[in-house]
């Protein structure tokens, strides 16, 4: 069996590789492509966040899917039925990710994750096995997810561009919505990162203390607290870009900020949106590592589960430390070694981005997500963002839309759940005729 963990924890680590080179590119795809950061700074950026929020916050999602992941009770009485499920679903997720990102085209992991679990489920238990609600609610959310995400971005970014971008005075207005900027970047952010990162200090409070306060009193102060400081900040930041424009001496390392050289937007408001939009860019990080390094540990830790106890796991499991660090691990080589065609895809090759445009793209997908959490609709981040940047490109100018980009984007997310599923199918099929 340690050669059966080791192995598996391999192709743990080989799905992680593929989950950051497609998934992380998302976070800082349109970061990049507006020049707000260098390909570099993304990486590095993009690494420490992903890999912090993964092992500090991913035992949650993980947990969630180790138990829920397929039918476990189904699995009760044949553990070694659900093992070879479990590694049949990172060898599928893990091939189909890193076909679509050799052809540089964001899929949705999670989807993938759902395909194969469908596919080698249908082989070991039938059709009735398959959940069929969770499908038609992604094929909702996929149909909802770029639509919401594209209308949100376009009505962000129409009232930058005529309150701030079209004005004579862009500065002075700039300076005006500075707070209510603040207050939108923090508030929507902060509801998807803050109640995870105060959790510990609101418990230490209420245990250690004994002063009951609301679940969300702690995240509030925090991003109110954020809010008047991020606002001070830029105005002190936005008054000396100001004084500096023009003179290229004391610049310094603040040139790799800029936009490109055919802008015709000023400067200093490029670049105070180019701070917000990388803010944006390291919550999406942050919370993308904390979330989505489940899909290809999950299973891992399912496995691990098994071979300590002889039984499938139906309720909550521990998950172990080193486990974390592998997906965490993991994410950071693939987004390092591999992002490269994927935020080229998103930043690049649907519409010509600007930090200001960048940044309402961000903002626009942080706002679907969190509107379909509610609704309980399954989400892709990289849906939510395509769709943002289209949404963008629409107030643009549709004819600056690279629609031959859309398609090949649009197909991959097509054929992911039935692609998986049938490798899944197949290779299980295999397995069980091998080795079962």
């Amino acid at each position: 069996m340690s050669y059966t963990l080791l192995s598996v924890a391999l192709l743990a680590f080989y799905v992680a590789w593929n989950l950051g080179a497609n998934d992380v590119a998302n976070a800082m795809g349109t970061s990049v492509g507006s020049k707000a950061v260098t390909l570099k700074q993304a990486l590095i950026i993009a690494g420490v966040l992903e890999f912090t929020g993964a092992v500090l916050f991913g035992h949650e999602v993980t947990e969630t899917l180790a138990t829920k992941i397929a039918n476990p009770a189904l699995f009760a009485a044949t553990p070694q039925i659900f093992v070879a499920g479990m590694v049949t679903v990172l060898i599928s997720c893990g091939v189909w990710l890193q076909i679509a990102t050799s052809r540089g085209l964001p899929v949705s992991s999670s989807h993938a994750v759902v395909g194969a679990i469908a596919g080698f489920s249908w082989v070991a238990l039938g059709v009735d096995a398959i959940d069929w609600s969770s499908i038609k609610l992604i094929t909702i959310g996929w149909i909802l997810t770029p639509l919401i995400s594209g209308a949100i971005a376009a009505l962000f970014y129409s009232q930058i561009k005529h309150w701030i971008l079209d004005q004579p005075n862009q500065v002075v207005q700039l300076q005006e919505w500075i707070p209510w900027l603040s207050t939108l970047l923090l508030g929507v952010f902060g509801v998807i990162v803050l109640p995870s990162l105060t959790e510990p200090l609101t418990n230490f409070v209420i245990e250690q203390v004994g002063f009951t306060i609301p679940a969300y009193d702690i995240p509030l102060l925090t991003g109110a607290i954020a809010a008047v400081g991020l606002t001070i900040i830029s105005w002190r930041q936005l008054g000396k870009m100001g004084g500096d424009e023009g003179d290229e001496g004391d610049e310094g390392d603040e040139g790799e900020l800029l936009p490109t050289p055919d802008s015709r937007l000023p400067i200093p408001v490029e670049r105070l949106f180019a701070r917000f939009q990388l803010l944006s860019a390291c919550f999406v990080a942050f919370a993308h590592g904390s979330n989505d390094v489940g899909n290809a540990i999950a299973p891992l830790a399912a496995i691990v589960y098994i071979n300590r106890t002889g039984s499938v796991p139906t309720d909550s499991i521990t998950i172990p430390i080193w486990i974390l660090i592998l997906g965490g691990a993991g994410i950071v080589g693939g987004l390092a070694v591999w992002g490269k065609k994927v935020i080229a895809t998103i930043g690049e090759n649907i519409i010509a981005l600007q930090p200001s445009s960048g940044f309402c793209a961000e903002l626009a997908t942080a706002t679907t997500i969190l509107i379909a959490s509610r609704l309980g609709l399954p989400v892709s981040t990289s849906h939510a963002l395509v769709g943002g940047v289209v949404g963008i490109g629409l107030v643009q100018n549709i004819k600056s839309i690279k629609f031959q980009t859309l398609k090949g984007i649009a197909a991959a997310w097509l054929i992911t759940i039935p692609v998986s599923a049938a490798l899944s199918a197949a290779i299980f099929s295999i397995a069980r005729i091998l080795f079962l």
